[in-house]
């Protein structure tokens, strides 16, 4: 492969590429994009068969990519799309298809529109349906669960330290006069202390909840990884699964990875009752549930006992501070609570919210802080 053209329009040629890989479905992200220019320019633009493996190492993710990734590459290094004008060409459609409601701005050139572009669609994926994207999607609302900087809980500490203001701390009040003689001195204050509250993330992974159970390990990955240890993490379905460990690898995908080796009833079937009981009996009231914050993500769908699912439910709420339930299907229009283990499980929970988007999960974020 021959480019007599300068060595910018390669890199026009390359990220043209990329763009094209993305709409095929594979999930480039803009960090693979800058490694893969990188190599690039490492191995020689002139060079097909170096440019070729070091697309297949940078640009793709997994086993299933590699096929899309062999057709478009065939496709688009076979002369057509090797010109630079077809590069900045295609670059150009990508871009207008975002900026169309840009038209008429002035005073701005193509990098504030290409960075608004970019902008308004992350802003539609925050608040699209995760049941709704694809691959590339995914890919991309993987790296936005990163952005999140989630707040812990407090709770008041039986621990006091001077302060301005407060209860009179007489102790420090008397040393003080003791060191002047017996003086009158000022008054020291002191006050309680506060310290993160323990949070407990409960995550159904069976069968229905199948479309967002990955996010939703995501999710809860970001919430252990600010405040390890004062949170815990089991999966729930036919049996209780504690994944606290993985969730605390710093790499979200790694810990998610790690997460599904561990859980052996990944899309299975629904047992809450049973599972909220041997969640209260060998954890909750020995501690971890009380005074904690309890996060439920589930759909409700319950094959068991409903009634034994609310028992545990009332057990739980006796025990934590707050109870927060969190449903993929809160959020979406004309969805009323009609299932069994919801109806059960409604009476004794605090706040009852959507998570079915990046949106929703950043609100609830916000409701756990807030307890």
């Amino acid at each position: 492969m021959t480019v007599a053209a300068p060595v910018h329009a390669a890199d026009e040629v390359f990220v043209a590429f990329a763009v094209a890989l993305r709409s095929a479905g594979v999930p480039v992200t803009m960090d693979r994009t800058a490694t893969f220019l990188r190599a690039c320019s490492v191995v020689g633009a002139d060079d097909q068969a170096a440019v070729y493996w070091t697309g297949r190492a940078t640009l793709c993710g997994n086993l299933d990519d590699l096929e899309r990734y062999d057709q478009l590459f065939t496709a688009w290094f076979s002369g057509a799309g090797l010109t630079p004008t077809a590069a900045r060409e295609s670059l150009r459609r990508t871009a207008q298809a975002d900026l169309d409601d840009a038209e008429g701005r002035s005073g701005e050139g193509p990098e504030d529109n290409l960075v608004r572009a970019a902008a308004s669609a992350t802003e539609v994926l925050r608040h699209r349906d995760i049941a709704s994207m694809n691959a590339s999607e995914r890919a991309e609302l993987a790296r936005l669960f990163g952005n999140l900087r989630p707040q812990p809980p407090l709770r008041m500490s039986a621990r006091r330290r001077p302060s301005r203001r407060g209860d009179v701390d007489a102790r420090r009040t008397l040393r003080d006069q003791l060191r002047r003689g017996g003086e009158p001195a000022r008054l020291s204050f002191r006050r309680r202390t506060t310290r993160p509250r323990r949070i407990v993330i409960l995550v159904d992974v069976s069968g229905s909840m199948g479309p967002y159970a990955d996010s939703l390990l995501r999710w809860a990955h970001v919430v252990a990884s600010a405040n390890p240890a004062r949170t815990e993490v089991f999966t729930i379905g036919t049996r209780l699964t504690r994944v606290t460990r993985a969730m605390r690898l710093r790499d979200g995908d790694f810990a998610v990875e790690a997460a599904g080796e561990a859980v052996p009833d990944w899309s299975g079937g629904t047992r809450l009752g049973e599972v909220m009981q041997a969640f209260v009996d060998r954890h909750g009231q020995r501690g971890m549930a009380r005074g904690a914050v309890v996060v439920v993500l589930s759909d409700g769908w319950e094959r068991g006992d409903s009634a034994q699912l609310g028992e545990q439910m009332r057990r739980l709420q006796r025990l934590a501070h707050t109870v927060v339930w969190i449903n993929p299907h809160r959020g979406k229009p004309g969805y009323v609570p009609v299932q069994s283990g919801i109806v059960a499980a409604l009476p004794f929970v605090d706040s009852f919210l959507a998570g079915h988007s990046m949106a929703t999960f950043e609100k609830a974020l916000e409701v756990i802080a807030r307890a």
